[in-house]
């Protein structure tokens, strides 16, 4: 069973429909014919601060400062792999936002029996529709889901220039438990570094 936030219980069948309402948006689960449309939701952001990660004798320290320009990231357009055919429902889950028509927002996640993790892959909200709650009821779903698999916590990887998005996490009771000083080197992202954080179920 299924907890849809419109107070509504529903069984994994109904689902594939409609998970639930909050406000004016549907929650539903996202099918193979959403590809397209999750990759080319707007992922950009801009940030007034970062997430500054300094190297210290016993390890590193990660400081919030700002960003003098504020810093606008964007992203490059890919394919997303976000909505796989042939994923198994029981261990990848994707929740999309619709305003009628419109998607707006989506998280993907994928559930690691071994050491019952769920892993939220990508979590994004199109611009017109930030700071209106959208992403904390994204999360709130992949948190049902984490619980529906027995996931011991929830961990997710986000660059230390998204300031917004961490600022975000920290909220939902996310915390820091790790980074990778290397893992954007010969990319696009070169220079930026990958913090990991997670939250106990």
């Amino acid at each position: 069973m299924i907890r849809s936030y419109d107070g509504e219980r529903i069984t994994a069948a109904e689902s594939a429909e409609k998970i639930g309402r909050a406000d004016s948006l549907l929650y539903r689960l996202a099918g193979p014919e959403d590809r397209e449309i999750i990759a080319a939701i707007d992922g950009s952001f801009t940030s007034n601060s970062i997430f500054e990660v300094t190297a210290t004798g016993e390890g590193f320290s990660i400081c919030e400062k700002p960003a003098t320009p504020p810093i606008h990231k964007l992203f490059p357009a890919e394919d997303s792999d976000e909505v796989q055919e042939g994923d198994d429902p029981a261990l990848a889950r994707t929740v999309v936002a619709c305003s009628g028509e419109e998607l707006c927002g989506f998280v993907a996640t994928s559930f690691e029996p071994w050491n019952s993790r769920l892993t939220i892959g990508d979590i994004e909200v199109s611009p017109g529709y930030r700071r209106q709650g959208v992403g904390r009821t994204l999360m709130n779903y992949a948190f049902d889901f984490a619980r529906e698999c027995g996931a011991g916590h929830v961990w997710l990887e986000v660059t230390n220039i998204n300031a917004p998005a961490i600022r975000a996490y920290l909220r939902m009771g996310f915390t820091f438990c790790g980074l990778d000083i290397l893992l954007y080197e010969g990319t696009e992202s070169a220079g930026e570094r990958a913090l990991f954080m997670s939250q106990c179920q």
